[in-house]
């Protein structure tokens, strides 16, 4: 079997300057046949994306996929509740966590692994406060400054 391209790498970079990072975990997601045709063009947005628990299942919401332009009528809705594939225990802990206050499930980055199968990095956030950000900036432009002088 050829393997496949992989050069599908959508990140969410909103998400790193909006929340920090506790746990991160690779998901697998449930899509229909012109919903991967799609992924593999690259046309996805995770900006407004998150995840929820609904009846002991994980599900991501607003992640749009838009339509796969070669399709008839067979074509998926962009907007639509996606099932993601975690294992029983990283679920469960998922969900014990979540119960905190302050905690949300935030999707970090959609790839296509080696196997052709799209995956979804998600990651267990806090969210940060504007003094968190401002913080992280000149953290950045520090670094910045003392790459460029050496």
């Amino acid at each position: 079997m050829p393997k496949l391209s992989n050069s599908v790498n959508i990140e969410n970079r909103r998400a790193k300057f909006d929340y920090a990072f506790i746990e991160r975990y690779t998901a697998g997601l449930i899509l229909k046949g012109t919903e991967i045709k799609s992924i593999r063009e690259g046309k996805v947005n995770l900006g407004d994306s998150y995840c929820v628990f609904e009846n002991g299942e994980l599900l991501v919401r607003n992640m749009h996929i838009t339509e796969y332009s070669e399709a008839s009528f067979y074509s998926h809705t962009p907007i639509r509740d996606r099932k993601l594939l975690l294992n029983k225990t990283e679920l469960n802990k998922l969900e014990k966590k979540l119960k905190d206050k302050g905690l949300a499930i935030i999707p970090v980055r959609m790839f296509i692994s080696e196997s052709g199968y799209a995956k979804l990095d998600i990651a267990l956030a806090k969210g940060k406060k504007e003094f968190d950000k401002r913080e992280d900036i000149k953290k950045r432009d520090i670094e910045r400054d003392l790459s460029r002088k050496f």
